[in-house]
């Protein structure tokens, strides 16, 4: 007895001693009784209704494991599974647990389900190798750059190419920039290449992005295009899009020759999401700012935007007493917000991370009309639902991703500081300004730390970049664009039609000059960008883990999520560092030289190069004169020594591979190799075709070769390659990992903006 009563004041000054924020689990251990703790953190999760926001969690999960099943998954299986698992559901109603967990089940079957519905309806022809052939169709949009324009044509005939492995959609690049609008049906010759695939194991996968977005071959126009009458009628649907982009690019000019410079360009972006005159010095500057952001129509323009449609609409109402007394006008507002940021939607491209932007504000404003709060953790899960079912792809992206995580941070942390800061205590006129400058300041600080910090992991995966000043970016161009650029945007949009709107253009123009300016100052400071090398997706994923468990979650369970954060961080610490990149084509390569850094060899893409730079956390630019440093070549190839000071040789001309194949280590050709090349390792046509980007890296214990993708592996995006023949070596399953660089420079590798 005297044992058992010492022991309970020893734990309890044990859990004392604690830090304060374990003191929440060390209690229920102190204590003894875990059980009736847990039941009381299911209570409070009850009371908050945090349930939900779980079904959006298993629903991503369900479409994680679509895109990493093998091949072409069968839709029948998941829609069974889901209809099991909803009927078990209904069954197990009366026990909570039993009905959360047949619920969770069924909405991993119903995320799996989407993604099979999604690659089904989307299904069109990719072409299969490089083309130089006449096309034919209907420009569908029209993207005027500083030198050309960029088009994406509906195809109507490409010669040489049968109707039905013809590519639906291709994007193509004019060095000449002529008279064309959306609508028009043009013909002309045209260099067409297969969408790239990744450039690295683990990079970005631009394929499966156009394939999802119907385009099925990429390239450039040479020569004279001519516009010619249509042999066919465009449907309705080209027709009203041909008007809105139309639109869109005299509204882009309009707005760029009034402001001027690279402000107007900015300016023009913002409204009607035509990027392409925003020169890549003012792109640069925006992200070492931390502030690229605020170039892609998303979240924050759409809420701003529609905020502003909302206050407008209330303001103007309430200006009539009988309207103001009779009327719902707080709903009718909400209604004309509604409308306003879907004409903002459409006007702006509809590009994927506006129009994700758009399901979330509609979710929150119809929670307006139905008198619910509209911030909150339940109406956010709710609209990523919308999204995921209408486009599962977008959970591989870092604009799904980065964007989600910001907001379910704010909300979460809203929530918590308005359950611990005092209430305001009432003052004069001076002390409420004042307190209300501190706070407004405070928030903005705060805001601006935490979605940083939500969003640190993903673009970090994603960008291989981290932005230490861009704490300072946002707190001093975000002000400015919530307050001025927009606002002022939405009134220049109302004036335009009635030609009043050029000195709102102007007043938009000196605020965004001043946001470009922040952006070049803090772009200067030394170490505004840092360059971090690429870390395995399972440290992503577990980071993510944490992020969703500590901002759903409102008991003290949600301490748990430190596990699974300081698990991922630990990871992330270890870099993907290869040895060897290889060129998808095996056309160039990179090695890492007794220096430890990446000499190239071979003539590779400056994209290529870049993201195989990036991933290696090298700030060095594609064009650095000492990336060739160490590499021999001649004619017939290249040759360059790995650290041990084995021979890696590229082979580019078949007269090589006698010398090459004897004396080398490893053998790189974008050539089919001769039977008799027997090196010790050899990455030939054949074995490129069937995997694709690969990358080496060398252990103790041997050798490890990894693909972005499996021999056979049938994905709608890939190259049907033929199988090959022979191979000596054989690449274990692909690590395929969605990653995204932060602009491609290939010309016809879209921008990629997001919130």
């Amino acid at each position: 007895m005297a044992d058992q009563g010492g022991r309970g004041p020893r734990s309890a000054a044990r859990a004392a001693a604690l830090p304060p924020l374990a003191a929440p689990l060390a209690r229920p251990l102190a204590a003894g009784d875990w059980r009736r703790w847990l039941a009381r953190c299911a209570d409070q999760e009850l009371e908050h209704r945090r349930l939900f926001p779980w079904l959006a969690v298993a629903f991503g999960l369900g479409i994680l494991l679509f895109f990493a099943a093998e091949d072409q998954p069968a839709l029948w299986a998941p829609v069974a599974g889901a209809v099991a698992a909803a009927a078990a559901a209904v069954a197990a109603r009366h026990r909570l647990i039993s009905f959360a967990a047949a619920l969770g089940v069924a909405a991993v079957f119903l995320g799996f389900s989407a993604g099979a519905l999604r690659i089904r309806a989307v299904e069109a022809p990719v072409l299969g190798r490089i083309t130089i052939a006449a096309l034919a169709g209907f420009v569908e949009s029209v993207e005027e750059r500083a030198e050309g324009a960029r088009l994406v044509v509906r195809l109507h005939e490409l010669a040489g190419v049968a109707a039905e492995r013809r590519p639906r959609r291709v994007r193509v690049t004019m060095r000449d920039r002529q008279s064309l609008r959306a609508g028009d049906f043009i013909g002309g010759t045209a260099r067409l290449l297969p969408p790239p695939e990744a450039a690295w194991p683990g990079g970005y996968d631009f394929a499966r992005d156009a394939y999802f977005r119907g385009i099925g071959a990429v390239g450039s126009l040479v020569g004279r295009v001519e516009t010619t009458p249509p042999p066919v009628a465009p449907d309705r649907l080209l027709q009203i899009a041909a008007r809105v982009d139309d639109a869109r690019n005299v509204l882009t000019r309009r707005i760029a020759e009034a402001i001027g410079g690279q402000a107007g360009a900015v300016a023009a972006a913002l409204v009607t999401g035509k990027r392409g005159l925003i020169s890549e010095d003012t792109n640069d500057a925006l992200r070492a700012a931390g502030i690229y952001h605020i170039v892609s129509i998303s979240g924050l323009h759409m809420v701003l935007a529609a905020g502003t449609m909302f206050w407008l609409a209330r303001a103007l109402l309430a200006l009539v007493p009988a309207l103001a007394l009779l009327w719902p006008i707080k709903k009718i507002a909400a209604v004309a917000a509604m409308l306003g940021a879907a004409s903002y939607c459409i006007f702006s491209g509809s590009e994927v991370a506006t129009e994700r932007a758009l399901v979330m504000t509609l979710v929150m404003l119809g929670a307006i009309l139905v008198d619910r709060p509209a911030l909150t953790m339940r109406n956010l899960a709710l609209s990523a639902l919308i999204v995921l079912a209408r486009e599962p792809e977008a959970l591989l992206g870092p604009s799904f991703q980065m964007s989600y995580a910001a907001v379910a941070a704010l909300i979460a942390s809203a929530e918590w500081a308005h359950s611990r800061l005092p209430a305001a205590e009432p003052g004069g006129l001076v002390h409420r300004s004042v307190r209300w400058a501190v706070v407004a300041g405070a928030a903005l600080l705060a805001t601006t730390l935490v979605a940083t910090l939500a969003t640190g992991p993903f673009g970090s995966y994603h960008f291989h970049t981290v932005n230490p000043f861009g704490l300072i970016g946002n707190a001093l161009a975000v002000p400015l664009v919530s307050l001025v650029v927009m606002p002022c945007a939405v009134v220049a949009m109302l004036a335009f039609p009635f030609g009043l709107d050029r000195p709102v253009w102007e007043l938009m123009g000196f605020a965004v000059a001043k946001v470009l300016g922040v952006s070049q100052w803090v772009s200067e400071f030394a170490g505004s960008t840092i360059v971090v090398p690429a870390f395995p997706v399972q440290a992503l994923a577990l980071m993510a883990l944490g992020l969703v468990t500590i901002t759903i979650l409102v008991s003290p369970l949600r301490l748990a999520a430190l596990l699974p954060a300081a698990a991922g961080l630990w990871l992330a610490a270890t870099p993907m560092r290869f040895d060897i990149y290889v060129d998808r084509d095996g056309g160039g390569a990179a090695v890492r030289a007794a220096t430890r850094r990446l000499v190239m060899i071979g003539r590779t893409p400056a994209f290529v190069v870049d993201q195989w730079l990036k991933a290696e956390g090298d700030g060095r630019k594609p064009d650095d004169v000492g990336l060739r440093a160490g590499a021999r070549c001649d004619q017939l190839g290249c040759v360059a020594a790995l650290a041990d000071g084995r021979m890696v040789a590229l082979v580019t001309d078949r007269r090589a591979f006698a010398e090459d194949c004897r004396r080398a280590a490893l053998v790189i050709s974008r050539l089919p190799a001769p039977a008799t090349c027997k090196p010790p390792l050899l990455l030939d046509r054949r074995f490129l075709d069937l995997h694709g980007a690969t990358a080496l890296r060398f252990t103790p214990s041997g050798h490890e070769i990894i693909a972005t993708r499996a021999a056979g592996e049938a994905r709608p995006w890939l190259r049907r390659s033929a199988p090959a023949r022979s191979s000596q070596v054989r690449a274990p399953e692909p690590r395929e990992t969605p990653a995204m660089p932060p602009e491609p420079s290939m010309e016809n590798l879209e921008p990629r903006l997001y919130q």
